[in-house]
């Protein structure tokens, strides 16, 4: 049971981590003091994506998963998770780049209204 709620402990906190790498720019725009945590966080999705690593959570998850008594599962979390849910096929070479560009596009936008706003207080 314990390893149960630990693998979902682990799951939660991925997706959080997920969610944050994506949006936390936003986060920026009110609290500035993330702006550094969330460009590492950004930088570490982007390299998981391109490098098509795992995350280490992953592993740790399927493991806890395991010791519950639940199968693992193949791939990583991006592929059991995010992919089942958005994507009806397998997360091919080039939609990892496209992921990863979407990414930094993104953030890109956010960061230059946060330091628009920075520049137009001062």
């Amino acid at each position: 049971m314990i390893f149960r709620v630990l693998a979902d402990l682990i799951l939660v906190t991925h997706f959080a981590f997920a969610i944050f790498t994506v949006l936390g720019g936003l986060l920026v725009l009110r609290w500035r003091s993330l702006l550094w945590v969330h460009i590492s966080s950004a930088l570490w999705g982007v390299v998981i994506q391109w490098a098509n690593w795992t995350c280490p959570l992953t592993p740790i998850e399927s493991y806890l998963r395991e010791m519950g008594g639940e199968a693992r599962y193949g791939g990583g979390f991006v592929e059991h998770y995010v992919s089942m849910i958005l994507y009806p096929e397998n997360l091919t070479v080039e939609l990892r780049y496209l992921l990863g560009i979407v990414l930094i596009v993104a953030n890109l936008i956010v960061y230059g209204c946060v330091f628009l706003r920075k520049r137009h207080a001062a």
